[in-house]
């Protein structure tokens, strides 16, 4: 994570909600709606505005939530007997409708080679019914750039979709940059509404190396871009996430070609199995 501070709601709470849709999207990609009387008092902030997302495990008939809303629901959590600790994940608001009180989350649907699905969001998505029960933790934005930032520099994977798409959404018009987005096929890119003087450039895996790792293409793009045209130090804001490598070295590059560090974001919203295991058999 970078030294900029996030921006947190104004109130800090937990919203109970129920699956109200669920949609396909792209082939790797499901929308999954929850709606409840809550999501009332949900204050949406556009841009990156994220939330951890509770839901039950498979085999989990009652589940039990943290009370605290401060750093302490994390130990509450952890100390939950692991009958009723529900599962827990980050996920971006893809989309908030307050008069219909529905908020959207767009889940990858990740798969091993074997094509099986990887991770339990993935899970839940693709077999999600009508009337399942989720929380939310409300988190704010990540997204946060000095109030000097003319320019941006954006790059993710699939996984920070919903967050660069916000982002995007809700810059100012006068804003100029670049963005790199990372998708598996040629399926998943879509029109983003964004400025006209920022230049995004859609990277499509299969493309490339179908099997590279993901982020991997991005963060060679992203080098290209950097590399090619000189930042301005002292007014552009970078906001790198995604695949954990492709945050922290494009950060790094970012760093080398003169980017200072307090005007950089970027987190890691996941790992890939394939880059762990290209780097034990690197050692070997």
């Amino acid at each position: 994570m970078s030294n900029r501070r996030p921006i947190l709601p104004e109130t800090v709470r937990f919203y109970r909600a129920e699956v109200s849709r669920v949609a396909e999207l792209r082939p790797g990609f499901r929308r999954v709606t929850v709606s409840s009387e809550e999501l009332s008092a949900f204050d949406h902030l556009g841009f990156d505005h994220w939330f951890r997302l509770f839901l039950p495990h498979p085999d989990q008939t009652e589940w039990r939530l943290p009370t605290a809303t401060s750093k302490l629901w994390y130990a509450q959590w952890l100390a939950t007997p692991a009958r009723q600790r529900p599962h827990c994940a980050n996920y971006t608001v893809a989309d908030f409708r307050p008069t219909e009180r529905e908020l959207d989350i767009d889940v990858v649907l990740h798969r091993r080679p074997s094509g099986e699905l990887e991770g339990r969001v993935a899970q839940w998505a693709a077999s999600a019914d009508l009337g399942d029960r989720v929380a939310l933790l409300d988190e704010g934005l990540l997204f946060n750039p000095p109030s000097d930032t003319s320019a941006v520099v954006l790059a993710g994977d699939e996984s920070a979709l919903p967050a660069l798409a916000g982002i995007l959404l809700n810059l100012e018009s006068g804003t100029a940059g670049h963005a790199v987005l990372e998708v598996p096929t040629r399926a998943d890119v879509r029109e983003l509404p964004h400025p006209a003087g920022l230049d995004v450039q859609w990277v499509v895996r299969d493309e490339c190396d179908p099997a590279a790792t993901p982020g991997a293409a991005a963060l060679a793009a992203l080098t290209a871009v950097i590399e090619r045209a000189p930042l301005d130090p002292a007014h552009t804001y970078a906001f790198l996430v995604g695949e954990s490598r492709l945050a922290t070295e494009g950060r790094r590059r970012l760093v080398r070609q003169g980017l200072p560090k307090d005007r950089i974001t970027f987190c890691g919203f996941w790992k890939s199995p394939s880059a762990d295991r290209r780097r034990a058999s690197a050692a070997h």
